[in-house]
Formats: structure tokens, C-alpha cells, sequence
């Protein structure tokens, strides 16, 4: 494989735990390059946080070679090549140069090569398919990725069909990657293929598809991103059900004016175009309890405007900061309402505990049972109404006489 050109070189290509894994593969007689996320993001003038090493050593050699030299190895993946080392609490990923001999969509059966060009072949866009000499040398073997990476261009590598029938995800991790990385349109035959593939995310696990939507929706360029999917027919396959993306532009718009951060939980509740729909969405998407709660909480909260801050500060109660904050801004993202003081309580007030519990009422001597529960939210409504100012005391006093008023013993 002839080199490209030479970049200079950056200190993290210095790294010592990367470089101690090139010198064991040396020593081995084996090349390794840095590929994928790191080469990238340095053409690309972003942060390099992690390390992908590709080697024409077989995974068993990387693991023996590994061990040998007394550094932590593991067999993370390694019927796909992959072994991940350890030094210094650092992980490096090393994966042996390889092919697709079976796919079916979702995952692939691979044959292991020394070949780096067919290794760059089975990648999926061109500017994940660079590799890098530690000393700068720089390998290109689709003659695209250099240029679409100071381009700022996503592009399959090959036929964009083909890429996307070995693995349904590159459909979302083509917009994500856009979203995050791209200048300009998205490449035309890609997206075209996107269109058409579109229904085969359907195959697709939930928890993939949420990995990469959650990462998608906070990322620079997501609104326009996601009227794209929505145009191209994709968006519309992520769940059973309609799809608002102008809805989460308009909140992802809102929250920039605020200068919020963007919060996928949020924005993917904006483009839950049915209130009913959170268990449906959460269900496909598979997400954990937290998410899901949050989820419905933010559909389901009564979005109008409180009237007052004593108005805020019981739905607050009522709802949580949190849910409260979601479905306003979420309300709000439609309407154009100012929101602005109820997200000021929400993130300032402390929600107060109230003072009593079930011994409160048993003490004066009402037996367990339903009607325990009962007079204790009367009593709870009661303080709320007053804004949580009652103490301990003044709860009991009403406690009594809503009890008196029913004939109980006190």
C-alpha cells in the first residue's frame, strides 16, 4: 500500500500506551496503523480521545505478543479480530485486518487478510477508511477519505447500497455522522440509498438504533439533519408511529436562544409525534426504566402555563423539575410562549417534603387502611394550596380537622 502523504506529527500519535501496542506488533514482526476515529478527527481538527489500531497480525498473535510483553490483553472481540489492551487504565483496540465473507444486514462473518485495501473496502464512509503511521505517513486506500475529510464530506465507500445491505445502521450512522461532521449537503447517491433501504431498519435492534439516534440528536448539525431523514422517508421507520420533526427543530432552536444544552431525552420526546406514543417509542427503542419514565413523563405532563409562581411551584411539586421542564419547553417549542421564569424556578427551587406520614394519622387512632391514605393527600393538597408554607404542626392541626368533619375519633 503507497502512502498518500506525510501529516506532521501530533502529540496524542506519541501516546504511550499506543505506542508501546505499535512496538509490540513491530518487535512481532507485524505492522500496526492507527485507523477510524482518530485519524479522522485529526484531519479533521477535532480532539483525538481514543485509539483504533489495525494490524495484519492475527488476533491470537496480538493476544500472545501482548502477554508476552506483560501488558493486560482481553478477547473482547476476537472472532471479529478484535483485542482490546490495557496499559494504564488506557484502553487500545486492536483489530486484525479483515474481510465480509457473510452478512445478513446486521452483523457479518469475517475472514481475516493482510490485505489493506480490502481491510478499507468493508468500511463504511471514506474518511473512516484512512490509516496512520505513527511517524505521520498516511494511507489513503480508496483515494477518497483524505479529501472528503478536509471536505468534510460522509461518503460510502464503494456502491452506497452495497455498504448499507452489509449493515442496516450505516443508514442512521451516514446522518449522524453528518450531523456531527459534515459541511455542505449530504452526498446525494448516499442519501438516495438511504431513501430506498429505509424500511430495512425495521431489522434493526432498538438498541442500536437508539445508540445512534441519542448521539444524532444533540449533535451540530442535527436539526437540518433530521428534516432530511424525514424528507428522505427514513425517519418515519424509526417506530410505529408519526414522526414531528418540526417539532424538535423548533425545540432544538429553543434551547439554542436559551442556551441550554441539547438533551436527546428531550428532543426525542419532541419528535414523539403522539401523546400516547412514549411506550411505544420506548419500547422499541429499548430504553432503560429512567428513560422510559422520563419519556412518558414529558408526553404526558399538562403543558399550559402555570398562572403564577405558586402555580410553578406545585406543578413542580406535582411532576418533578425535571418533567416539568421538559413538558414546558416542549409546549413552548409550539406556541412560543415565554418560558423563561418557569425554568428559572425549575432549576432554583428546592422541592419541600411533606411533613407527615401514615403514624400522623394512626396516633389518632384511625385504624390502617384506605382512608389513611386518603385523608393524608387531602391534607397534602391542603398544603400545597398554601404554597408549602404550614409546618409539621399546622399539617396535624388540618389532619384533625379533617378527620373530626368525618366523624373519626381524635
Amino acid at each position: 500500500m503507497k502512502p498518500a502523504e506525510t501529516i506532521a506529527v501530533a502529540a496524542w500519535m506519541r501516546h504511550p500506551a499506543a505506542t508501546a501496542v505499535l512496538s509490540v506488533l513491530a518487535q512481532g514482526g507485524h505492522r500496526g496503523r492507527f485507523v477510524g476515529g482518530a485519524v479522522r478527527n485529526h484531519l479533521l481538527g477535532l480532539p483525538v480521545t481514543d485509539f483504533d489500531i489495525a494490524t495484519d497480525a492475527k488476533p491470537e498473535r496480538t493476544l500472545d505478543l501482548c502477554t508476552a510483553a506483560g501488558l493486560k490483553a482481553i478477547p473482547t472481540g476476537i472472532e471479529h479480530g478484535t483485542v482490546t489492551v490495557v496499559i494504564d487504565r488506557e484502553p487500545v483496540e486492536v483489530t486484525t485486518l479483515r474481510r465480509d465473507v457473510e452478512t445478513d444486514g446486521r452483523r457479518a462473518v469475517v475472514a481475516f487478510t493482510d490485505d489493506w485495501a480490502e481491510d478499507a473496502a468493508r468500511r463504511d464512509f471514506t474518511l473512516n477508511a484512512l490509516y496512520l503511521d505513527a511517524d505521520g505517513t498516511l494511507y489513503d486506500p480508496t483515494g477518497a477519505g483524505i479529501a472528503d475529510a478536509r471536505a468534510r464530506r460522509i461518503r460510502f465507500v464503494g456502491e452506497p447500497e452495497t455498504r448499507i445491505r452489509e449493515d442496516v445502521l450505516r443508514i442512521l450512522r451516514f446522518f449522524r455522522f453528518h450531523a456531527a461532521y459534515g459541511r455542505d449537503g449530504l452526498d446525494t447517491a448516499g442519501l438516495a440509498a438511504c431513501s430506498a433501504l429505509a424500511p430495512s431498519t425495521a431489522r434493526l435492534s432498538g438498541e442500536r438504533i437508539w445508540k445512534e439516534l441519542s448521539r444524532l440528536l444533540v449533535a451540530e448539525r442535527a436539526a437540518e439533519v433530521l428534516v432530511a431523514m424525514a424528507e428522505a422517508g427514513v425517519a418515519r421507520h424509526l417506530w410505529d408511529g408519526p414522526v414531528d420533526a418540526g417539532r424538535a427543530v423548533a425545540l432544538m432552536n429553543l434551547e439554542r436562544a436559551l442556551g441550554l444544552a441539547g438533551d436527546p431525552l428531550r428532543r426525542l420526546a419532541a419528535l414523539v409525534a403522539e401523546p400516547d406514543g412514549a411506550e411505544t417509542v420506548a419500547a422499541r427503542l429499548k430504553l432503560s426504566n429512567a428513560e422510559a419514565k422520563r419519556l412518558a413523563a414529558a408526553l404526558a405532563t399538562p403543558p399550559d402555563a402555570p398562572a403564577d409562581a405558586r402555580a410553578r411551584r406545585a406543578a413542580i411539586y406535582r411532576v418533578g423539575a425535571e418533567a416539568f421542564t421538559d413538558a414546558r419547553l416542549l409546549r413552548a417549542a409550539e406556541t412560543g410562549e415565554d418560558v423563561a421564569d418557569d425554568l428559572d424556578t425549575a432549576r432554583t427551587w428546592t422541592r419541600p417534603v411533606f411533613p407527615l406520614g401514615g403514624g400522623d394519622v394512626t396516633e389518632l387512632g384511625i385504624p390502617p387502611g384506605p382512608i389513611v391514605g386518603d385523608l393524608l393527600r387531602r391534607v397534602e393538597a391542603w398544603w400545597i394550596m398554601g404554597d408549602f408554607a404550614a409546618d409539621a404542626e399546622a399539617c396535624r392541626s388540618e389532619l384533625r380537622r379533617l378527620a373530626s368533619e368525618g366523624g373519626m375519633r381524635t
